[in-house]
């Protein structure tokens, strides 16, 4: 039975770091501890701190990998749960939805044109890549 004080309604402030991390944006605290301490978290367009207090109503701008998230805190949670727990913690902004939809799609589109290789290079091809590489060493 989960404690009082880690219900979405008990809570009045939260540490940042366990925020994200109930709310799936990292899979662990240190990943989010790190994020946030390389930058890659905003309170109000300013820098946090991983024991940052979170309130309700607060907007956040999180970078992971290729995405960025713009979301408004909506609840607050302690708990890791479900995915679906996990989203109803936030609410993203239209702008930062279609803006992620928009690189997903030109990321697509990029990769189209890539054909990967059937197999590993044979004896000849390890020769040109080599040689290749030495005359980019020049």
């Amino acid at each position: 039975m989960p404690s009082p004080s880690s219900s979405p309604s008990a809570l009045a402030d939260l540490r940042l770091d366990v925020w994200l991390w109930a709310a799936r944006f990292f899979k662990t605290r240190t990943l989010a501890k790190q994020a946030i301490d390389s930058g890659k978290v905003e309170i109000g367009r300013q820098r946090a701190k991983p024991a940052r207090t979170v309130r309700v109503g607060d907007a956040l701008a999180i970078t992971r990998a290729n995405e960025r998230f713009e979301v408004q805190v909506m609840a607050l949670s302690a708990q890791r749960g479900s995915a679906v727990a996990a989203q109803a913690l936030y609410r993203e902004s239209d702008d930062s939805r279609l803006a992620r939809a928009a690189q997903r799609e030109q990321r697509r589109i990029e990769a189209a044109g890539y054909q990967p290789p059937a197999g590993k290079p044979d004896k000849r091809a390890r020769r040109l890549i080599r040689a290749l590489g030495d005359i980019e060493m020049l």
